[in-house]
């Protein structure tokens, strides 16, 4: 997953066509990926979590293989979760290191759950 720090990333320029910003209420099902490189979902606050469903329906029911980011109150903690469910980068929060984000993927060695991103079972990868 990509790390970016709040001061680094400005949101999509204005006419970017390829950047599509999705609301936090919107169904991720009807939305028009016609031309789309990037979908940024954005976290109102911590506890709030549509955008992790929004994020899988992209990956898994839509097949949609371009960047989607996190954007809003995006923690460490939530990080890695955020990888398993569909996304493929985020923009901290303005307090959070970096540093210490990167460090969250170190901590997990893999997982025997499927997810949006690897789609069989730990032990039905190993056998494939």
């Amino acid at each position: 997953m990509q790390i970016l720090t709040h001061s680094a990333y400005a949101g999509p320029a204005e006419g970017d066509t390829s950047v599509l910003v999705l609301a936090n209420d919107a169904n991720a099902l009807e939305a028009n990926l016609d031309g789309i490189t990037q979908v940024d979902l954005h976290f109102p606050n911590f506890t709030d979590g549509r955008a992790f469903s929004q994020a899988y329906l992209l990956r898994r029911r839509r097949g949609f293989s371009g960047d989607i980011r996190a954007t809003g109150d995006v923690l460490i903690d939530q990080l890695v979760q955020m990888e398993r469910t569909g996304f493929s980068s985020a923009v901290l929060r303005a307090d959070v290191d970096a540093a210490d984000a990167q460090r969250q993927f170190e901590r997990f060695g893999g997982y025997y759950q499927a997810d949006a991103v690897h789609t069989k079972p730990h032990f039905a990868e190993e056998h494939a």
